[in-house]
């Protein structure tokens, strides 16, 4: 998901409340302005500034927040929240159920509590880390269709009329657009994902490589940065899916494909090129140190056991090539066309070993494989 801004506290206009008519007349106008904003713009960020401005404009709370939920833990975290209390909330964490929010968030019902000291769903922690005294709470799920993405919560919203139905059809109305924003931002993502993404095995695809290593090349030459590039080829794979199939074979190049970003540090970028290719792309690496991490994926990749969980172990070694910016080449197509070819190397002499651009194969790798074979 897009990372929305954090808002800064703002302070609460105590203004009379407006006349009916002049009310429901800006409440039109705001679903208006929401609509044209969620068919004009696929900002998460734009739709929900508006969101957090009519909420202030309309509801006037002390301080209000957007709980989003991740599934995966089953927690509510705060994505925005806005008021006094703001910055206290940001490593604050509810657990589904637990709280008015929890509860909303389980139920997927709204929930309008006049007095928190009367409801015994009111969870007193949050106020004990904010400092603030939560005096009532009205609390609405955002849902997308029938899932709960989470929840709005309003604290002492409550005015000399206390919170009408009005006011919470208005929320409720609100907290929809909210939610068709988060379901669009999720969307784009996972689109996005997918563009830049290889199916089998998750890795990044060779488009995105181009994009990427265009940027560290740009990023080298301003800061006098060295990187290098390390080339993977599968030796003999095709006897892999020849003998059990290509189901295993896809198996395989995603069990690789994990490990190889598993031993990748945060800012390496590991790419499916093709086939049974692998590219690692190592920023601010010289070609002395990713010779180092070349060795080390050679004997990662010809020591394992893989397959396991199919009863196979299957043996693979793997060729392998190297070129670094800038002492190789400063283009990408140079540096691509140098580890290619370091790779065809050892694929066209000893197979299962490393070579680097303008080195040849090196000693080392090709001794431990022939000791080992």
């Amino acid at each position: 998901m897009e990372e929305v801004k954090p808002f800064p506290a703002v302070e609460r206009r105590r203004n009379p409340a407006l006349p009916s008519q002049q009310r429901e007349a800006g409440q039109l106008a705001v679903f208006q302005e929401l609509g044209k904003a969620l068919t004009s713009s696929l900002q998460l960020d734009q739709v929900l500034r508006t969101i957090m401005e009519k909420i202030d404009e309309f509801l006037r709370p002390d301080n209000w927040s957007l709980l989003l939920l991740d599934e995966a833990k089953q927690e509510l975290y705060f994505e925005l929240a806005v008021g006094k209390a703001s910055q206290a909330l940001k490593d604050v964490r509810i657990k589904v159920g637990q709280g008015i929010a929890g509860w909303v968030a389980q139920h997927g019902e709204a929930v309008v509590v006049p007095d928190t000291s009367k409801d015994t769903r009111f969870f007193g922690k949050v106020d004990e880390k904010t400092k603030m005294e939560t005096q009532s709470i009205v609390a609405v799920p955002v849902k997308f269709r029938d899932t709960c993405l989470g929840v709005i919560e309003l604290i002492n919203c409550f005015g000399p009329e206390g919170f009408d139905a009005r006011d919470l059809n208005l929320l409720e109305a609100l907290a929809d657009f909210a939610a068709i924003a988060l379901e669009n931002a999720r969307h784009v993502k996972r689109i996005h994902e997918l563009t830049i993404t290889d199916d089998c095995t998750t890795l990044y695809n060779a488009r995105h490589m181009g994009f990427i290593l265009e940027t560290e090349i740009y990023r080298s030459q301003r800061y006098n940065y060295e990187f290098s590039l390390v080339f993977i080829d599968l030796d003999h794979f095709k006897q892999i899916n020849d003998t059990h199939g290509h189901l295993i074979g896809s198996r395989l190049l995603a069990e690789i494909g994990s490990a190889l970003k598993t031993h990748c540090r945060l800012i390496d970028f590991a790419f499916r090129y093709g086939g049974d290719e692998f590219v690692i792309l190592l920023p601010q690496t010289s070609k002395e140190n990713s010779l180092n991490v070349a060795r080390r994926l050679h004997k990662m990749i010809r020591e394992a056991p893989w397959l396991e969980q199919a009863d196979l172990k299957v043996r693979i070694t793997p060729s392998i090539g190297v070129a670094s910016y800038p002492v190789d080449s400063k283009t990408k197509e140079g540096l691509l066309h140098l580890a290619d070819e370091a790779m065809y190397l050892v694929k066209n002499t000893s197979r299962d070993s490393v070579a680097a651009a303008n080195m040849g194969i090196l000693p080392d790798t090709l001794a431990s494989a022939e000791s080992a074979g």
